[in-house]
């Protein structure tokens, strides 16, 4: 019998129009919109629907609306494969939440508003800092790690193979692209984002974070849930909550995560969210992994054919 987890997309997968045919097409998806405007108290809905993309790519909107978009391509899933069952969950970073939320950790709405405020304070953090990332394309993690410590930056997110992201102060970013280059990185590429996520320059959102997952209900999820920073199951709520205050300055240890699920017999993969990136991801992992995502109504419709 194959094994399924869930993946929820993280920052970066958000794009404008995502969940608009959702709601057009499912009433229930409408509801859940709806739901997420009225806990929030404004039109996050419109913002993924008709953006526009700079307000889309702002870091308090682009968090809540993935996480939005993903639970309702979760929610439709579950509705139209009622006999659906998975045994575990990971989302990438922002996604983590999602995954939390999916596994029962957190309801919808605390975890719609910690992804909000969680965005803000990441927000806030970028705005005083100077920060960057770039993606580090065909080079290794041990010549990669050699650069950031050269450069003075860290290892942000371990992707797959050949597919890694660095994160640091801009002008570092910069010499690090330069560095990898010359020890034949194929590509290094500097990302379009506000700052240096999974970097230490976030820590000045930690605290606020801790402060908000405190007001919000933890519960033991019902399923196990990968962290980021561990690659392993999370554990209790407490714990829960350390690892996810960790998680915004600390490497996103996706490769290894999925590598933990593969190993426990997981064959096949849902994608839930816009943009097909963890698919891709699973690809360069292991080829021989059933992946399956949900990102519009399209996307479901084929899914759903696959799971009868």
């Amino acid at each position: 019998m194959s094994k399924t987890a869930l993946l929820f997309a993280g920052q970066g997968a958000q794009v404008v129009g995502m969940g608009q045919d959702l709601a057009d097409k499912f009433p229930s998806a409408k509801a859940w919109f709806d739901r997420a405007n009225a806990a929030l108290g404004y039109d996050l809905a419109g913002v993924c629907f008709n953006g526009p993309e700079a307000d889309l790519t702002k870091t308090e909107n682009a968090q809540p609306g993935i996480f939005l978009v993903s639970w309702v391509a979760f929610q439709l899933l579950k509705e139209q494969v009622p006999q659906l069952q998975f045994a575990a969950t990971a989302g990438l970073s922002l996604g983590e939440f999602t995954a939390l939320t999916a596994a029962g950790a957190l309801s919808f709405e605390d975890g719609l508003r910690v992804v909000r405020q969680r965005g803000r304070f990441m927000q806030e953090a970028c705005d005083v800092t100077q920060g960057g990332m770039a993606a580090i394309i065909g080079l290794d993690e041990a010549p990669t790690r050699e650069i950031c410590a050269e450069a003075g930056v860290v290892l942000a997110n371990l992707n797959c193979p050949g597919q890694l992201v660095i994160s640091g102060e801009a002008g570092k970013i910069v010499k690090a692209c330069e560095l990898a280059k010359v020890k034949g990185a194929k590509r290094a590429l500097p990302l379009p984002v506000a700052g240096a996520y999974h970097s230490p320059l976030m820590r000045s959102a930690q605290p606020k974070l801790m402060a908000e997952l405190a007001a919000a209900e933890l519960a033991a999820p019902v399923v196990p849930v990968i962290s980021n920073v561990t690659a392993q199951a999370h554990g209790t709520p407490a714990e829960i909550s350390e690892k996810l205050v960790e998680q915004v300055c600390a490497s996103v240890l996706w490769e290894a995560s999925m590598r933990a699920l593969l190993a426990q017999g997981y064959t096949r993969f849902i994608e839930l969210g816009p943009g097909t990136a963890l698919s891709g991801f699973m690809k360069r992992i292991d080829k021989t992994a059933t992946m399956l995502n949900v990102a519009d109504a399209m996307s479901l419709e084929a899914t759903v054919k696959a799971l009868a």
